[in-house]
């Protein structure tokens, strides 16, 4: 999946991914051009899950 499709389908599943993981916030979620990995890091240290398994977890959503 690429960037843009990536970015597309993250604003369909960010309001679940917040939900699911209650530590996340607003600023975690947040997705800015060029700054995907920073957020996945983001997320990756409040949830215990590998890059790739939260990208993963975005694909199947």
């Amino acid at each position: 999946m690429n960037s843009d499709n990536l970015e597309g389908k993250w604003k369909q599943v960010k309001g679940q991914f917040k939900q699911k993981y209650g530590k996340l916030t607003d600023d975690d979620t947040t997705y800015a051009e060029g700054k995907f990995d920073e957020m996945v890091g983001r997320m990756q240290e409040k949830t215990g899950k590998t890059k790739e398994e939260i990208r993963k977890e975005i694909d199947s959503m």
